[in-house]
């Protein structure tokens, strides 16, 4: 039992609250940090070794903070510095890309998976590399997104032409796709969109990886067992942006402060 310490959570931006979201409804009595990089969005078409020193800067941060568990809710930075965090940490560490794999697998019928993702998670080869580790034959198409990051970012409502970009995004997956997985966490807030465009099983990891660290909290004896609520403090690094507007929206809560760092 941990009362005091935080969990901590880190993104490129906006994208890890809809992970956070499903850990506020699983754990609500944790204290929480979440991190917000701004400064360095997106990660999607940086490389391997950029995106590695900026999360190892931040798993320094939510150290300093005390934090008792760090979840990567980015995939983009799970492709790329999962292992490199995992082996510099003293404290669990979380990534967003085992739980959409184990969901896309129980719900597909015909083997089809498409995944979205940032160019960088599609490069990588990393939902392919675990998907093909299961050996059950499956289909999998990939779809590099470019734009979808900096548009959520920057507010999805004011792009007129975001349903035609969106269209030609999910247009890879004219096959018979049955399942598509969210591989990056920014995709869920524009859900609605995608489900009027795909048809069939839509899977993001972040009730997958509130799972996994409720699992890592209760196997480590870190879990927060107070009567009360927990705390959450949002952090960003660099300019504040849309962060609040947009995080407000989708987690339905107020926030009363974002404190505005530089690391």
């Amino acid at each position: 039992m941990d009362n005091d310490k935080s969990v901590g959570i880190f993104d490129s931006g906006v994208g890890g609250t809809t992970v956070l979201k499903e850990i506020i409804k699983l754990l609500p009595k944790e204290n929480i940090i979440y991190f917000g990089d701004n400064k360095n969005s997106p990660y999607g078409e940086k490389k391997e070794e950029e995106i590695q020193v900026h999360c190892l800067e931040i798993l320094k941060f939510l150290l300093k903070k005390k934090c008792k568990a760090i979840v990567i809710a980015c995939n983009t930075a799970t492709a790329a510095a999962f292992e490199v965090l995992s082996k510099n940490s003293p404290v669990p560490v979380i990534g967003v890309i085992s739980g959409g794999i184990k969901a896309a697998i129980e719900v597909t019928k015909n083997k089809k998976i498409g995944i979205l993702a940032t160019p960088f998670t599609v490069s990588s080869m990393a939902y392919i590399n675990e998907l093909e580790k299961k050996n059950m034959d499956l289909e999998i198409i990939q779809s590099p997104c470019k734009d979808l990051c900096p548009m959520i970012e920057a507010g999805w409502g004011k792009f007129k032409n975001r349903k035609f970009i969106l269209e030609e995004y999910l247009s890879f997956f004219k096959n018979g796709t049955d399942t598509l997985i969210l591989a990056c966490t920014h995709y869920p807030i524009i859900k609605k969109d995608i489900e009027e465009l795909f048809i069939g099983n839509i899977v993001d990891t972040a009730k997958e990886t509130a799972m996994e660290l409720l699992d890592v909290l209760n196997k480590n004896a870190l879990k927060n067992n107070s009567d009360d609520l927990g705390e959450i403090k949002f952090y960003i690094n660099g300019e504040l942006g849309n962060f609040k507007n947009i995080a407000e929206d989708f987690l339905e809560i107020k926030i009363l402060e974002v404190k505005q760092i530089d690391i």
